[in-house]
């Protein structure tokens, strides 16, 4: 853990072959980084920015894209993962997500089939399978629990999808196996005040300490808040600004590389207490009554959520086959 006395975590939001090989090592000797997160933009960026894939691209052009992807991505996951397995030992974390193929997001039995098929070909303890939080999304939850696979459930955006995810972990952990699976909700913080424009940027940290006070307040075994999308645009916030604003106990943040270096080398961190749930229903109160919709606004951001991956993995399959 990052800061051990409240058992708080940061990730990296990251994962490329060359920082693997260089950088991500320094961080990890230096205790920093415990664990790392991706998506599909992330493997899209890295494929199509990075030398240190043309030599393997070149090689599989006999393949369809997917199974080129599958074969780079898998290959980055592999080797994160041995470098993160002396703390998943530890109990340190020492995760790393890969996310299901994003155009089965409304399929349960397809989903189910790919996120065993990706933990097998994988084949390592401490791999976390990213499920998106839909209705299908929490039957996929409830299986790979049960069947005692570690799942970072993503595209968190409300309440409700964070109840539907605890609900499908609860189940899926009565039928948990002798070593009980990790999972993490990943709740979604800065697209909520780049989509509203608002000059207090709150509303991405308030919604988040809600649905932390819902995780913790239900206490599952082996489940945390993950803070998730805590990236800055623009020159009006620090860089770190969502990861000091959520500074909570029993939570992790994962984030981009410039977020973390500045979290880093401001120092000047301090625990927060999470704002009671009274505050928290009385600022989304006014919120309402100055005409914003939040329900409205959870359903945008998951479907553009949704969109993004789909478009970013359709794009990456693309480039990949040249």
């Amino acid at each position: 853990m990052f800061i051990k006395d409240i058992n708080f975590s940061l990730w990296c939001d990251f994962l490329e072959r060359d920082f693997l090989e260089k950088d991500f090592s320094k961080l990890l000797d230096k205790n920093i980084i415990n664990g790392i997160t991706t998506n599909p933009s992330i493997f899209q960026n890295a494929f199509k920015t990075s030398s240190a894939y043309k030599q393997d691209i070149s090689k599989l052009q006999d393949k369809t894209p997917k199974e080129i992807y599958e074969y780079l991505a898998i290959k980055d996951i592999q080797k994160s993962a041995d470098m993160l397995s002396n703390l998943y030992q530890q109990n340190d974390d020492g995760f790393v997500s890969i996310e299901i193929d994003p155009f089965l997001c409304n399929d349960a039995k397809e989903s189910i089939k790919e996120a065993k098929r990706l933990y097998t070909l994988i084949d390592r303890d401490n791999v976390m399978i990213k499920v998106p939080a839909t209705d299908a999304g929490f039957i996929v939850i409830e299986e790979l629990i049960g069947e005692g696979i570690n799942v970072n459930a993503t595209l968190i955006f409300s309440p409700s999808q964070a109840d539907g995810c605890l609900n499908a972990i609860e189940r899926g952990l009565k039928n948990h196996p002798q070593k009980t699976p990790s999972s993490v909700i990943s709740i979604f913080v800065s697209r909520f005040d780049r989509k509203l424009n608002l000059p207090e940027n709150l509303v991405g940290i308030i919604n988040a300490t809600k649905i932390y006070n819902q995780i913790q307040k239900r206490a599952l075994k082996n489940t945390r808040a993950l803070f998730a999308s805590t990236s800055v645009k623009g020159d009006n916030l620090d860089k770190d600004y969502y990861i000091k604003e959520l500074l909570y106990e029993n939570a992790i943040n994962t984030a981009s590389l410039d977020s973390i270096d500045a979290f880093l080398k401001n120092r000047a961190y301090q625990v927060k207490t999470p704002l009671s749930n009274q505050e928290i229903d009385e600022f989304f109160k006014k919120l309402e009554n100055s005409g914003i919709n939040m329900s409205q606004i959870y359903n945008t951001l998951l479907d553009e959520g949704l969109e993004a991956f789909k478009i970013a993995f359709k794009e990456m399959l693309k480039e990949l086959k040249g």
